[in-house]
């Protein structure tokens, strides 16, 4: 491999670093991709965290001593965050999006990965202190919300089904009431899915009572885990009901949505 100019090794360095978000990568591997000397990639590196951090596209963390490395943190500014999210709940006022019954959908945006990924990082950005071993999410369309949010934190990622699944061998189940249509559903985890005693952060795409939140926070006491946050992208805030589920994160809030009328209020509370 041709030596490269310290310009564009410093754009190869990036390129190695944001491919692999929360990984440590020993300057050692770095010293020998691009044949110079260490403390060399050490002077690209805090140029490169300065870059970062100008941009508001993350940060490095650098860790000293032999098995130490550099590891890349993605990140979101506050400003860029509150433009996704202030365009977002535009394209969900949307009146076509009302659905019969008073419904909104929302699958077409919940499946957009340019839509998905900052928002995983807004979420990453708001837990990210709370130290979570694990993202937690129940099917279906929370799934893709969860992930990109695991990714940008180095996590994994756990799917609650909606009943048992052979597939799954042998699982944990329980009942709870929806808290929108007061109907007793059942949600389960396989044993093997989870490790006791595991920091649980959850996130789910729409919340109306909280039930569903409850119900996740009542199945992770059965893996005697700790929930220690919970994200929602969309929180229904059309009555004065108190929610079943206390000290979440939601993103957007629905405030109105009259399928008469063609109305539909959603607002970033971010």
């Amino acid at each position: 491999m041709e030596k490269m100019k310290r310009a564009e090794r410093m754009v190869a360095i990036t390129q190695v670093l944001m491919l692999k978000p929360n990984v440590l990568t020993p300057l050692t591997l770095f010293a020998e991709q691009f044949r110079t000397a260490k403390s060399t990639i050490s002077e690209d590196l805090m140029a490169v965290k300065g870059s970062l951090l100008l941009s508001g596209h993350g940060h490095l963390e650098t860790i000293s001593g032999a098995a130490g490395g550099v590891r890349y943190i993605p990140e979101i500014s506050r400003k860029e965050a509150a433009q996704v999210l202030s365009s977002l709940a535009e394209r969900l006022n949307d009146k076509e999006r009302i659905l019969a019954g008073g419904f909104l959908y929302m699958t077409d945006l919940l499946f957009d990965p340019s839509i998905l990924r900052p928002l995983g990082l807004i979420f990453a950005g708001a837990f990210r202190d709370k130290k979570p071993d694990v993202v937690v999410t129940i099917e279906t369309k929370g799934i893709p919300l969860a992930l990109v949010t695991a990714e940008a934190l180095g996590l994994p990622m756990v799917v609650i089904r909606s009943g048992n699944k052979v597939t799954e061998g042998s699982s944990v189940s329980i009942n709870y009431v929806s808290g929108s249509s007061r109907r007793i559903q059942t949600m389960s985890l396989s044993r093997r899915a989870l490790e006791p005693q595991q920091r649980v952060l959850i996130i789910d795409d729409f919340m109306k009572a909280g039930g569903t939140a409850l119900g996740i926070k009542n199945l992770m006491e059965e893996f005697e885990a700790d929930v220690v946050g919970i994200g929602i992208l969309v929180e229904a805030q059309i009555t004065a009901e108190p929610k079943l589920v206390e000290g979440y994160l939601s993103l957007l809030q629905l405030k109105e949505l009259n399928p008469y009328s063609g109305k539909t209020t959603v607002v970033s509370v971010f």
